[in-house]
C-alpha cells in the first residue's frame, strides 16, 4: 500500500473517530431543565413576625443539637431563630419559588425566570438587598447511569497482616491506629459530609456496615438521589467510614454520618456558597459534631462574582461568614485548604480562611509538603492552613469500589476529620474548641507554625494524652 493511500486511510479514520467522539459528547448534553431561569438572594433586615423563639428552641433544633449546646455551655442566640415566615409569604409568588433559607445569614433563595420581579421584591420594606447568585445554562451533562460496582477486592489488596492495611500509612502518621487499639473509632460521634454527590456509596460493599443517619440535597434542581452523582463525594467519605479490615479501614469506621449535597458540578456559581451555608445549618440542627468540607471556592463562571484575596478574613464571603459560625455552636469544621499552590491564585479557597476551624493542607506519607497545597496566611493575618494530612497520595475507594491513589487536600481534611471524631469520642468532655485547639497543639511544627505547613502534622495519641491530664488536673 502506497504512503499517499496510507495518508488517506488514516485521514478517514482520524475523521470518523472526531465525529464520533463530537456526537458521543452531544448526546451528554442536554437542555437545562426548566429553561432559562435566575436564582437571587434575598438579605433581610430583621426576623420580625415569627413565632419562634430561644425558650422553646426544640421547635427549631433537634434534641442532639440542644444537648450538644448545653455540654458546652453554649447559650442561643438570635441567629438560631428561623427566617421569618411572614417574610418568606411574602417573597413567594406567583412567579418565584423559594428553594431555601440561611437562618444564621438572614437570607432567602428565590428563584424565578422573570427578573422583572425582582425589583418590585427587592424594595420590600423588609428587604436590605437582593442579589443574582445563579444563571441557568444553556444545556447541561446528561446524568448518566452510575458505574457497576466492584464487590470483591483485588486478591493482592489484601494485606492480612495489618487491620488498617491500605490506610496504615494515612492514619499512622497522626499515630490514629493507637486510638483504634484502644476502641475509640468514632462511635457515638456524628459527621456531616458536605459535598458534590456520593456516587454509588450506597452499594459499595466497604461501606455495608457504615451507619448512615441520613442524607439531603441543597443544590437546584435535585439531582435524582445523592448516590448517583458525585464520585469526589464516595472518597472523601471512603476515607473515615470505609471498614475493610486488612484491605482498608478508614480513620472513624464505627462514627455516625450524614451525606449533604451542597456542590453544583455543572456551573461553577456563588449560590454554591448558599447551598454550603444550607447544609451546614441543617447539620447543625441534626446534632452533628463534626462537619467534613472538602469544598472551596474562589474563581467563579462570572468573573464579577469572583472572590480577591482581601476577602480572605473569615467574614466577608458567605460562605466563611457561616463557616466562623460552627464553633459558636459546638461544631467542628475541618476543611481542606484547596489545591491552588502552584496556581496563579496560590492562597486558600473559601471557606478555608473561616475563624476557629481546622483548614488542612496535604503532605505526603513522608512528610513532604504536596506543592499543590495552598498557602495562607488569613488577610488578617491568622496561621493558615492548621494542620496538614495526607494529600500526596492518599488511598480512596472510587465509585467502583476499587481502591485508588488520589492527590488533593480533599482526602487529606477527612482522614484527620475522622481521627479527631475518635479523639473527641476519648475525651467527651472537651468543647469543640479544646479538641481544636489540642490537635493543633500536637502538630510537628507546632513551635513554629507558618503559612505553608500551620502547625504541622499532628499526633491524636499525644492529643489524648495530653487532654486526659488537662481532664484530670480540672478535676483536682
Amino acid at each position: 500500500m502506497s504512503f499517499a493511500i496510507r495518508l488517506i486511510l488514516m485521514l478517514v479514520l482520524t475523521v470518523c473517530c472526531l465525529t464520533d467522539g463530537t456526537a458521543a459528547a452531544a448526546t451528554r448534553k442536554k437542555k437545562f431543565p426548566g429553561g432559562k431561569c435566575f436564582i437571587y438572594r434575598f438579605t433581610l433586615k430583621d426576623k420580625q413576625g415569627t413565632s419562634f423563639s430561644l425558650d422553646r428552641p426544640q421547635r427549631f433544633l433537634s434534641r442532639e443539637s440542644i444537648e450538644r449546646r448545653k455540654r458546652q455551655n453554649l447559650p442561643l442566640d438570635t441567629t438560631d431563630l428561623p427566617v421569618s415566615p411572614q417574610y418568606i409569604r411574602q417573597l413567594q409568588t406567583y412567579d418565584t419559588e423559594i428553594l431555601g433559607t440561611s437562618k444564621w445569614n438572614n437570607t432567602v433563595l428565590v428563584r424565578t425566570a422573570d427578573t422583572t420581579k425582582i425589583a418590585r421584591l427587592a424594595g420590600l420594606p423588609f428587604v436590605s438587598s437582593a442579589k443574582c447568585v445563579w444563571t441557568a445554562p444553556d444545556s447541561v451533562e446528561a446524568i448518566m447511569m452510575p458505574p457497576k460496582v466492584h464487590h470483591k477486592f483485588n486478591p493482592w489488596d489484601s494485606v492480612k497482616t495489618s487491620y488498617h492495611a491500605n490506610g496504615d500509612e494515612q492514619i499512622g502518621i497522626h499515630n490514629g491506629q493507637r486510638l483504634h487499639d484502644m476502641g475509640y473509632k468514632g462511635k457515638g460521634k456524628t459527621i456531616a459530609v458536605l459535598d458534590g454527590g456520593f456516587l454509588n456509596a450506597d452499594k459499595l460493599p466497604a461501606f455495608r456496615h457504615t451507619r448512615v443517619l441520613g442524607s439531603k440535597d441543597f443544590v437546584y434542581p435535585l439531582s435524582p438521589s445523592i448516590y448517583y452523582v458525585g464520585e469526589h463525594g464516595t472518597k472523601v467519605l471512603s476515607a473515615m467510614a470505609a471498614n475493610c479490615p486488612a484491605v482498608f479501614v478508614g480513620s472513624a469506621p464505627e462514627a455516625s454520618y450524614w451525606l449533604l449535597r451542597c456542590e453544583e458540578t455543572q456551573t461553577e456559581q456563588e449560590v454554591e456558597e448558599d447551598y454550603w451555608a444550607m447544609a451546614a445549618e441543617f447539620a447543625d440542627s441534626v446534632g452533628v459534631d463534626i462537619i467534613n468540607s472538602s469544598l472551596g471556592y474562589s474563581t467563579y463562571d462570572d468573573v464579577c462574582s469572583s472572590h480577591e484575596r482581601w476577602q480572605l478574613d473569615g467574614h466577608t464571603a458567605l460562605i466563611s461568614h457561616t463557616a466562623s459560625m460552627l464553633a459558636q455552636k459546638g461544631i467542628i469544621l475541618v476543611n481542606s485548604a484547596g489545591n491552588d499552590g502552584m496556581r496563579s491564585w496560590k492562597k486558600l479557597t473559601f471557606p478555608a480562611d473561616a475563624d476557629n476551624c481546622i483548614t488542612v493542607g496535604a503532605v505526603s506519607p513522608q512528610r513532604i509538603i504536596a506543592p499543590f497545597s495552598a498557602v495562607g496566611p488569613t488577610q488578617d493575618g491568622r496561621v493558615k492552613p492548621d494542620v496538614m494530612s495526607v494529600g500526596s497520595e492518599a488511598t480512596v475507594l472510587s465509585a467502583r469500589g476499587t481502591l485508588i491513589h488520589e492527590m488533593g487536600t480533599s482526602f487529606a481534611a477527612p482522614t484527620l476529620c475522622g481521627l479527631i471524631a475518635c479523639l473527641w469520642q476519648a475525651l467527651p468532655d472537651k468543647t469543640a474548641t479544646e479538641i481544636m485547639e489540642l490537635i493543633r497543639s500536637t502538630g510537628d511544627n507546632h513551635q513554629h507554625p507558618d503559612n505553608i505547613q500551620g502547625h504541622g502534622v499532628p499526633d491524636v495519641w499525644q492529643a489524648f494524652m495530653i487532654g486526659q491530664l488537662t481532664s484530670k488536673n480540672q478535676e483536682q
